[in-house]
């Protein structure tokens, strides 16, 4: 383990298991030494699963939906 990582891994200890769990994930992740990186909830499971049918059957936003949206955003 290098020095940095070394750091890294003793500052990470200080912090909560929830916040360690989240740089685990990632650097697992990132290694690629996990593919589940994160777990979602039967809602976004199924918002994802309708957002990809959306997306298989053409459905997208005009050009005019998305400045609507944008504009809310925009100074």
């Amino acid at each position: 383990m290098t020095e940095l990582l070394d750091r890294a891994v003793q500052t990470a200890r200080a912090l909560s298991p929830e916040v360690q769990d989240e740089i685990a994930r990632r650097v697992l992740a990132y290694a690629g030494g996990d593919d589940t990186v994160i777990a979602l909830t039967p809602d976004e499971e199924a918002d994802l699963i309708e957002a990809q049918a959306e997306r298989a059957r053409g459905d997208f936003a005009t050009e005019a939906e998305v400045d609507v949206v944008l504009s809310k955003y925009r100074r």
